[in-house]
This record gives structure tokens, C-alpha cells and sequence, in this order.
């Protein structure tokens, strides 16, 4: 009996009766693999994240991230195990998160992937579009203030806000900062949210009227045709990461680090076959390593303690409320504009200006179409959509500044 005994202790099947909250972390897990293999939503992402939470709510797997105060050396908070010891007394995945997440370091290098994908071209001819990726900003510090009314800390909230930004690695950044015992449930809300795009666009949409939906920017082009165009584009995409990074970081130097990267990125693209070799490892080795390491220990941190309370749940709701206010924040900003403007724009170019590149604007344009088969808008949206971006990690830059 005593070897029967020893060999069920061997097993799981009394921590799972320990922790029954475990089954459904797994359940949920196998959710979020669902929604990216089969529906493929994020699914660079979110099945990292998924298997991640997985590998966390395995019954004594010991795959999941441990509260901060679980490495400490001493009760003053003061002093940390070093990684060496992270790594023996706590595994594998706590290595991960304390040295690659927990300092902050992955979300830069994810941006500056993101940068070298990126062409800023659209937003630099249409100028004039690029302040409706500010309006959409709208969401992040409406929902904060709510958050803040609904009980949360001020950083807690900014961390909640930053969602409606639409930027996984802004988010996730900006909670490490301010309140990384969140950032499990909100690093889900995000990528989850960032994925229904295709969903919660043509949602907010209606707010919008037939008319103006049928609004032909190309048209509105042919009757007012733009007073000044970029002579040389090349040199103006090249130019413009160093002048945007150098104004940005003397105003809000708190969002160097991830502005600093992304705009980094693009510079290396935009100045071509010289550093060709740099963009490459960019966009793909240094890239997709960093987002399989910040899928993984991100989603190591849903643990069944950690996300199954009433706070998880106001997050997801409020991730949804920053998304929706982020996109009605942009359409009614375009609304506004064309009552004093005879030029019009379409207001789904202000629905893109949540940072979901390029993925808002695909979704904008075949709105577009459907009301007009001849309305390709995606340039416009682009211009939007790129400005988002920025303004996302200047409102990170902002909230950290700020708060922490």
C-alpha cells in the first residue's frame, strides 16, 4: 500500500483535487489554441500565450511564473535572487520572465521587428490623416479614468487603459512598468482583442451613416488635389525616424525605449540593400524568437490563482470599452472634421487609428468596398493606422512617466 501510495503522489491527480481551478485555466488554454490555429486569430501570439497558460496550470509542472515577492532575498523587498537561483529554486519559465520580460527588454525588441515591417510612406503623404491615430487615443484614458472610479490604483488603470491602444508589446511594456501582477489577464485582453478586429470594427462602425460611408477618397483627391507632395520620398522615409525620435525622446523620454526601437527598425529598412542583412534578421530570427519567449512566459503567468477573480474579469470588460471608445474616438473625430471641411474623409479612416497594423485597415477597406466595390481606401487607413502607433507608445511614454 505504501508503493501505491507513493505512486499516486508521483502523479497529478491529488493537486488537481488541491486546485481544481487548474481544469479550467486548461479549458481556457485550449480556448485561446482554438481561436488561433483553427480561427486563426493572432495566431503568432496567441498560441504561445495559450500553450503558455497551458504549461502553467499543469498540476505540479512547475511551469508557473511566481509572484515577485516569492524571489526575494530579504523581507524589505529590496534585494532579489540572482537568475541563477531564480532558475534552480523556481524553473525554466521564471528564468524567462525575470530576465527577458521582467526588465522590459522583449517589447523593444518586438517593436523594433515591428519597425522594419513597417512602411511609414502612407502616413507621410497624408499628413493631414495623421492626427485621427491621436483621437483614437481617446479609449486609453477614458477607460483609465473609469478604471480609477471603478477602484483600481492609478497605475493599475493606466495599465488597463493602455489596451485600447491595440498594441500587444505597448501593453504589456506598460504594465511591467506599472502593475506587472496584471499582466497575464491584460496581455491576453490585448492580443484576444487585437484579434477580433475583424469583429469589433465593423461593430463600432455603425455608427456611421451610408453616406459617409460611401464617401471616395480618391475622389475627394481628383477635386482637391493636395497643394504640396513629398519631391523625395525615399530621403523624407529615412529622414523621418531620426527627426521623430530625437523630438519624441526630448518630450517624452519615457517612450524612447519602445518608440526609440520601433522607429530604429524602420530606419534600417528604409536605408536598404547597405544593412539589408540587418532588416532580415530583424523581421524574422530576432523577432519571432522574442515573440515565442514572450508568448510562452507571458501566458506562464495565468496561473488559476492569479486570473480567477472579479479583477480579471473587469479588465476583459474594460479591454473591450478602451478597444470600442479607441475606434468611436477616431470615426467621430473624422465626423467633426467634415463639417467645417469641404474635403471629406471616410470616416472608417478614423476607425483604424488604433494600432492594430495592418490588420484595422484591411478590415476598414472591405468595409469600404462592400458599400462601393470602387472604394479602395487602405492607403488612407494606413496613414491613420501608422499614426497609431506612435501615439500609443507616446501615450505609454506619457502614463509612465506620470505614474511610476
Amino acid at each position: 500500500m505504501q508503493i501505491f501510495e507513493k505512486l499516486y503522489n508521483m502523479t497529478a491527480f491529488s493537486a488537481l483535487a488541491e486546485d481544481p481551478g487548474a481544469l479550467l485555466m486548461l479549458a481556457i488554454g485550449c480556448l485561446l489554441l482554438y481561436l488561433g490555429i483553427k480561427k486563426q486569430y493572432e495566431p503568432l501570439l496567441l498560441i504561445p500565450i495559450a500553450f503558455g497558460v497551458i504549461l502553467a496550470n499543469l498540476p505540479k509542472g512547475g511551469m508557473g511564473v511566481v509572484p515577485a515577492d516569492m524571489v526575494q532575498l530579504d523581507a524589505d523587498g529590496h534585494h532579489f535572487k540572482n537568475l541563477f537561483e531564480i532558475a534552480h529554486d523556481h524553473g525554466i519559465m521564471n528564468f524567462i520572465y525575470y530576465s527577458l520580460i521582467k526588465t522590459g527588454f522583449l517589447p523593444p525588441i518586438i517593436f523594433m521587428g515591428v519597425g522594419a515591417l513597417t512602411d511609414f510612406g502612407p502616413m507621410l503623404r497624408n499628413l493631414r490623416l495623421a492626427m485621427f491615430g491621436a483621437a483614437a487615443q481617446l479609449g486609453i484614458f477614458s477607460v483609465l479614468l473609469a478604471a480609477i472610479f471603478m477602484g483600481f490604483t492609478p497605475k493599475e488603470a493606466a495599465s488597463l487603459g493602455i489596451i485600447g491602444g491595440a498594441d500587444g508589446p505597448t501593453a504589456i511594456y506598460t504594465t511591467i512598468k506599472l502593475a506587472p501582477h496584471l499582466l497575464g489577464p491584460i496581455a491576453i485582453a490585448a492580443y484576444s482583442y487585437m484579434a477580433l478586429v475583424p469583429v469589433i470594427i465593423p461593430l463600432v462602425a455603425r455608427i456611421c451613416t451610408r453616406k459617409e460611408l460611401l464617401i471616395n477618397m480618391k475622389e475627394m483627391d481628383r477635386l482637391y488635389p493636395p497643394k504640396h507632395t513629398i519631391k523625395n520620398i525615399r530621403a523624407a522615409k529615412i529622414a523621418f525616424p531620426i527627426v521623430m525620435g530625437i523630438i519624441i525622446s526630448l518630450f517624452v523620454p519615457d517612450a524612447v525605449p519602445l518608440l526609440g526601437m520601433l522607429l530604429f527598425g524602420n530606419l534600417i529598412k528604409e536605408v536598404g540593400s547597405s544593412v539589408a542583412r540587418l532588416s532580415d534578421v530583424a523581421t524574422n530570427a530576432i523577432m519571432n524568437t522574442a515573440t515565442i519567449f514572450l508568448g510562452l512566459s507571458v501566458g506562464a503567468t495565468m496561473t488559476s490563482k492569479v486570473f480567477l477573480n472579479w479583477q480579471t474579469i473587469m479588465i476583459v470588460v474594460g479591454g473591450f470599452l478602451a478597444f470600442a471608445v479607441s475606434i468611436a474616438g477616431g470615426i467621430v473625430a473624422v465626423k467633426i472634421f467634415n463639417l467645417f471641411a469641404r474635403k471629406k474623409i471616410n470616416p472608417l479612416v478614423g476607425a483604424t487609428g488604433l494600432s492594430a497594423v495592418p490588420m484595422a485597415s484591411r478590415v476598414a477597406n472591405e468595409i469600404a468596398i462592400k458599400y462601393d466595390v470602387k472604394n479602395h481606401i487602405l492607403q488612407y487607413c494606413m496613414a491613420s493606422n501608422i499614426s497609431g502607433v506612435i501615439g500609443s507608445a507616446v501615450a505609454a511614454g506619457v502614463l509612465i512617466s506620470y505614474l511610476q
